[in-house]
């Protein structure tokens, strides 16, 4: 399947890259662009999915920005590697499930290459490990589907300041903490976004 893969070098506003969604969403319905990969990294943001509650806002004085993607709270910023796609689902039997599984394998496959044994949770969505004998989440997934086009992306922390999770309730998840991957194993990630864009791909293939 021909797919895009755009790379941003300079971090992106988050307002711009949802426009750029949007935009290409309809592009792609219409037959005009091909699906998309786009690996970036984020200015400092919080955003909130479409099931979140406020109680789960902890800082009051934060500003929290409201988008349509599935989930709920979560913080994007430097040293966090984003990644969005835009991916026809008529062209996949219009399965979310699989779809959904199919992002965690990639995550999973990628970080293994490092050496990080990580894994899915049915019931709380993401990516997890295990860290001195307690659950972590590594790895946040936020998904929309639209015109069986399944947009937004994931968000793999690899050396972010995880301080800034203190003010929210990460996901909705209040029994289990968030990690990065150089608090896991400090090691050098540089080509983690070339791993996740090849692994991504072939998975998509099959």
């Amino acid at each position: 399947m021909n797919i895009d893969i755009k790379r941003s070098i300079k971090p992106i506003k988050y307002e711009h890259a949802i426009k750029f969604l949007e935009e290409r969403l309809l592009e792609i319905n219409n037959g005009q662009k091909k699906d998309l990969i786009w690996i970036l990294e984020h200015e400092e943001v919080y955003t909130a999915g479409t099931s979140y509650k406020e109680i789960e806002i902890l800082n009051k004085n934060i500003k929290i920005i409201k988008t349509n993607r599935g989930g709920k709270i979560t913080y994007h910023g430097p040293g966090q590697l984003v990644c969005y796609f835009l991916i026809d689902l008529k062209k996949r039997n219009k399965d979310i499930r699989k779809f959904i599984t199919l992002i965690e394998k990639t995550i999973i496959d990628s970080l293994l290459k490092f050496n990080i044994k990580t894994f899915a949770d049915r019931k709380n969505i993401g990516i997890w490990t295990i860290h001195e004998n307690k659950i972590n989440k590594v790895a946040a997934i936020g998904v929309r589907v639209s015109k069986w086009i399944a947009y937004h992306g994931f968000a793999i922390n690899i050396n972010n300041n995880l301080s800034k999770y203190k003010n929210i309730i990460p996901c909705g998840i209040s029994d289990k903490a968030v990690i990065n991957l150089k608090k896991i194993k400090d090691q050098d990630y540089k080509d983690l976004d070339k791993i996740i864009i090849d692994t991504f791909s072939k998975n998509l293939e099959i």
